[in-house]
């Protein structure tokens, strides 16, 4: 998920990838020189440090995030460490508060990681702002102290590659709902969106109960390494998979549907299929 901070004032876009934070280095090189052009400065830092051979632009990351138009666009991001070897070229009295500023980002990203409601507490607040109904933040934020929960017990079970975890979410996904994330967000329309950002609330229920039921077989069953936890995953899902159907027979609708955030309206409501609520 891509957030907004702020460093005296400034924003500062950032985003949660392969269990790091990843900085917009244009809205930081503004931040911290004060630059009418952060991106015309950034464009002839990054000519420097190429010239000079610094590896630190050529390992530079990019990654997709708002702009100011509110369009999704590809834009130059390094995470902490790379960030302090761009800030150690800039000529800045900012440089040292700046670095204490990314240590306290840091912090309060450990402090989340051992406590799941501070991040679903700061998480509700972003989903208010952008317009998302409270029912729906509610269960959003639900359902990512559970997903937290979650790999924090795969931790714990010896998963420690971020592939690792793509591969067991799609194992439940595609027990819990018949397809893998990536189908699912072709069947919404989504490209580099988070997925469960648009899903419905009986979407989101049933992801909660695939990733909670996972997450007790686990346990129940010790499961350790990626063979046994692969099969906890498959069960988890199919616990809310079975759930879904039985649904569907019940109601005659798909649980899973095309419907999406991507356009909220002036009312905030969802972009559903017609008929559904």
């Amino acid at each position: 998920m891509s957030e907004i901070a702020l460093f005296e004032q400034k924003e500062i876009r950032r985003i949660w990838q392969d269990e790091k934070w990843y900085f917009s280095v244009v809205d930081v090189v503004t931040a911290l020189t004060d630059s009418a052009d952060g991106r015309k400065y950034w464009n002839k830092l990054k000519q420097r440090l190429r010239e000079e051979g610094n590896e630190t632009v050529t390992n530079c990351h990019q990654f997709k995030l708002p702009a100011a138009d509110g369009k999704m666009r590809l834009t130059d991001c390094a995470d902490t460490e790379q960030l302090l070897r761009i800030i150690q070229s800039i000529p800045s009295p900012k440089a040292e508060p700046f670095k204490r500023w990314l240590a306290a980002v840091g912090a309060e990203r450990i402090r989340e990681i051992s406590d799941p409601e501070i991040a679903a507490t700061r998480a509700q607040e972003l989903y208010r702002k952008k317009g998302y109904p409270d029912d729906w933040i509610a269960l959003r934020a639900r359902g990512i102290a559970t997903r937290a929960e979650l790999t924090n017990e795969w931790k714990n079970r010896g998963i420690d590659e971020s592939s690792d975890y793509a591969i067991l979410t799609a194992e439940i996904s595609k027990a819990a709902f018949g397809m893998t994330p990536s189908e699912y967000k072709r069947l919404k329309g989504l490209k580099s969106e988070n997925l469960r950002d648009h899903m419905t609330t009986l979407e989101l229920l049933f992801t909660e109960l695939s990733e909670a039921a996972t997450t007790e077989i686990a346990r129940n069953d010790d499961a350790q390494g990626m063979v046994e936890n692969t099969d906890a995953a498959r069960r988890g899902g199919k616990i809310a998979g079975d759930a879904r159907e039985n649904l569907e027979r019940q109601t005659g609708r798909k649980v899973s549907t095309p419907g999406n955030y991507k356009h909220l309206s002036a009312r905030r409501q969802m972009k559903l299929p017609e008929g559904e609520s």
